[in-house]
């Protein structure tokens, strides 16, 4: 009779340590409602991080295009002039580059669109205008990232 009743208390045991199936559904409810909480909050941050890394894109930019100035007395000139960062180009006798820690392209915006240069810019006339086209990869528009908006 002892081995039939130590048998019986090993199975009760059993039984207490597992999950039912109520405990079980209660859990996976807890987790989906916390996950529609946490998940909507989570999803614009990837588009943040992108304006942020074009942000941190046209600073580098600005000390690459400060050290061609120095080196050379002038920034690059036209719409190509991020080009002259990582290649030499003829009117540069000073050049040291490339200036870019990538060196040998120009890094496109997060949005995979070229960086727009313009020198002499239209809102900086003494220097450049650099942007990144934003999400829409369309000049003009609340979405474009700036060096004169930068500057502020």
């Amino acid at each position: 009779m002892k081995l039939i009743n130590t048998k019986k208390k090993q199975t009760n045991r059993t039984r207490r340590r597992a999950f039912t199936l109520v405990e079980l559904l209660l859990v996976l409810t807890i987790l989906a409602i916390l996950a529609g909480i946490v998940l909507p909050q989570m999803a614009g941050r990837g588009e943040q991080a992108r304006v942020a890394a074009a942000k941190s894109d046209i600073a580098s930019f600005k000390t690459a295009l400060g050290m061609f100035e120095v080196d050379n007395g002038f920034f690059p000139k036209g719409r190509t002039g991020l080009q002259d960062l990582v290649a030499k180009p003829n009117n540069a006798q000073n050049w040291r580059g490339p200036y870019l820690a990538d060196k040998t392209t120009v890094p496109l915006d997060p949005w995979n669109h070229a960086y727009v240069y313009e020198c002499p810019g239209k809102h900086s006339p003494n220097t450049y205008d650099l942007m990144s086209m934003g999400p829409d990869g369309r000049i003009g528009g609340d979405d474009d990232i700036c060096s004169w908006d930068t500057q502020k």
